[in-house]
């Protein structure tokens, strides 16, 4: 009966070593996928914001909530098209930018098309309402929200009122142009695994019920948020 139970004792112990063992590893390759996702995102604000005249209205960066960078978005199609990307979303706190999250992006669409490309998508989400359906399990831009192209140049004062009162402004930068573009139709979802895998917390949690300031993410997760920060504060 006792060498019985230190068998299972054993082969119990064996299987929690193997488990530990296989979470660490999704860890670090989660990690590896971040920090990856992290470092292109801010190569993008930092190529867009030095663009001048064609940047993001600083004064719109200003009043944001949230700033969301899918670099490198891949959008292909022969007939029948579709796109998918991983990004990057953080939103303003009282003290700061918060810890990066991470969500998903996915789509199609219908007609006589061939070819592909990649595109960097940036969204600024002016408000709280635009965040929080941003973070549903499958939120559909335009769908659901008030989603426009917006506006770029040194200021957005001169804007139409529609553009203004948007939840989220999108934007699209392609073979070096950069452009206010409609996103309607794409569909967003956290990246489940890895908020998961870095923080054992949802995106809803990270961003909206326990928000996270910057300075608590991982140090390699971090230069997003420093780099936005360097265009709004």
């Amino acid at each position: 009966m006792r060498l019985h139970l230190l068998k299972l004792f054993l082969v119990t112990l064996f299987i929690g070593g193997l488990s530990s063992i296989s979470l660490a590893q999704n860890k670090a390759k989660e990690m590896k996928s971040a920090e990856d996702r992290v470092a292109k995102a801010s190569t993008v604000i930092t190529d867009i914001m030095g663009a001048g005249d064609k940047s993001i209205p600083r004064d719109l960066l200003e009043k944001a909530n949230a700033i969301v960078v899918f670099p490198g978005s891949i959008k292909v199609g022969f007939i029948v098209g579709g796109q998918g990307g991983s990004g990057v979303v953080i939103r303003r706190l009282k003290t700061g930018w918060s810890a990066p999250a991470f969500l998903n992006m996915g789509g199609g669409s219908v007609g006589f098309q061939i070819g592909g490309q990649q595109t960097d998508y940036i969204l600024v989400v002016m408000n709280e309402k635009g965040l929080k359906g941003l973070l549903e399990d499958k939120f559909e831009l335009g769908g659901e929200g008030s989603v426009a192209a917006g506006p770029v140049g040194r200021t957005a004062a001169a804007t139409t009122n529609a553009t203004m009162d948007a939840e989220i402004l999108t934007y699209s930068r392609s073979k070096g142009l950069f452009a206010g573009v409609s996103l309607k139709g794409v569909v967003i979802s956290p990246d489940k695994d890895m908020n998961q895998a870095i923080y054992q917390k949802t995106a809803k949690e990270l961003l909206i019920e326990s928000p996270t300031i910057w300075s608590a993410a991982p140090k390699s997760l971090q230069k997003f948020s420093k780099t936005v920060a360097t265009y709004a504060k």
